[in-house]
C-alpha cells in the first residue's frame, strides 16, 4: 500500500482520532478514580447551650503527697495567758473595828431606816473612779443591801474634791448634821499632808468635829490616807496616819485603816499600784474603791451585829 494513496491517509487520520479520543476518555476517567473523596457533613443546627453552666476547668494533676516529717509539723500558738481576777482581801486586824456601832445596831435591830453619810474629799467624792456609781460610797451602799436586804439603808456622800479638815468642819452643819445620822464615816488627811501643811492643827480640829458627831448620838468611824505614790512621796505622811490613829483611840471612835489595807496590797499580796491606783498616782480606781467598800461593809456588818445585850436592848430602868 503506497502512502501516498488518498484513501489510505484518510483512513489513517480517522484511526488516530479514534485513538486519541479513547486516550482522553481513559484519562479522564482515570483522573476521576485517583481524586480523594470528597465527604459533605450533613447540615447540623446546634442546640441552645443551658445558661450559667460553669466553664469546664482543664483538670490539673498534682504531684503526689511528699511525706511529713515530725519536725516539720505545725507548732500550736502559745496563747496569752489571761490573768485571774485580783481577790479583794485584807488582814482583820486591819478591817475589823475595835469598838461595836451602837447606835447602828439598834437602829438594825429596830427596823427602822439606817442612814449613813460619808464626808471627806476626793476619796470619798470618788475621784478616779469611771462613774459615781463607781466611788466607795456608792458600792458601800450596794454592799450594805446585800449584807441586810430587809433593811433601808441610804448612805450619802458628801465628798468635795481637795477638802481639807477644816473645809469638811464647815460643812458638817448643814451637810452631815441636818441629814441625823447614825453613821458618820470621816475620811480625812490626805490633803494636808499634800500641800504640807502642819499636822498639829489639823488634830485640833479632828477632836472638833468628833465632838459635833457625837452630840448627835453617831457612831463615828475614822478613815485615814490612802497608800498611793504621790501620798508616800510626803515626810509626814506617816506622821498623819499615826495622828488619826492615835485620835480615834482617844474619843473612843473606830478607824477604818486604809493606808495599812492598801499597803497589804502592795507588800504582801504583791499587787502593782496600777492594780488599785489611778494613773495619777494618787487617787484610787474603781477596783479599789469596790474593794474597799467591800471590806467596810464587812467590818460595819460585823459591828453591828455582835452579840452584846446593849447594842440590841433598850436601857434597862433604874432600880428603885
Amino acid at each position: 500500500m503506497s502512502p501516498n494513496n488518498p484513501l489510505t491517509t484518510a483512513r489513517l487520520l480517522r484511526a488516530t482520532a479514534a485513538t486519541t479520543a479513547v486516550f482522553v476518555t481513559f484519562a479522564a476517567a482515570h483522573a476521576q478514580m485517583l481524586e480523594p473523596a470528597r465527604i459533605v457533613a450533613p447540615l447540623v443546627t446546634p442546640a441552645a447551650a443551658p445558661l450559667h453552666l460553669p466553664t469546664a476547668t482543664p483538670a490539673v494533676l498534682a504531684a503526689p503527697p511528699r511525706p511529713v516529717v515530725p519536725s516539720a509539723l505545725p507548732q500550736p500558738t502559745a496563747l496569752t495567758a489571761i490573768p485571774p481576777p485580783v481577790t479583794c482581801s485584807a488582814p482583820a486586824q486591819f478591817t475589823r473595828f475595835d469598838r461595836p456601832l451602837l447606835r447602828t445596831a439598834r437602829r438594825l435591830a429596830s427596823g427602822e431606816p439606817l442612814t449613813i453619810v460619808a464626808i471627806g474629799s476626793s476619796s470619798t467624792a470618788g475621784a478616779g473612779a469611771s462613774s459615781p456609781d463607781a466611788s466607795y460610797p456608792s458600792r458601800l451602799a450596794v454592799e450594805l443591801h446585800m449584807r441586810f436586804p430587809a433593811e433601808a439603808v441610804t448612805v450619802l456622800n458628801r465628798g468635795v474634791n481637795g477638802e481639807e479638815t477644816e473645809n469638811m468642819l464647815a460643812r458638817f452643819a448643814g451637810q452631815v448634821i441636818a441629814e441625823h445620822p447614825q453613821l458618820v464615816l470621816w475620811q480625812v488627811g490626805t490633803n494636808s499632808v499634800l500641800r504640807d501643811h502642819p499636822i498639829k492643827p489639823h488634830a485640833v480640829q479632828l477632836h472638833d468635829g468628833i465632838d459635833q458627831l457625837k452630840a448627835i448620838g453617831a457612831d463615828v468611824v475614822l478613815m485615814d490616807p490612802q497608800y498611793a505614790p504621790k501620798v508616800l512621796a510626803k515626810a509626814e505622811t506617816p506622821d498623819m496616819v499615826e495622828q488619826i490613829a492615835m485620835t480615834a483611840k482617844e474619843e473612843n471612835v473606830d478607824l477604818f485603816q486604809r493606808f495599812a489595807v492598801m499597803r497589804d496590797w502592795y507588800e504582801v499580796q504583791h499587787l502593782s499600784f496600777d492594780t488599785f491606783v489611778s494613773p495619777d498616782g494618787l487617787h484610787m480606781n474603781d477596783w479599789s474603791y469596790s474593794c474597799v467598800a467591800t471590806l467596810l461593809a464587812g467590818a460595819v456588818a460585823e459591828a453591828a451585829t455582835r452579840p452584846i445585850a446593849s447594842a440590841a436592848a433598850p436601857s434597862a430602868p433604874a432600880a428603885r
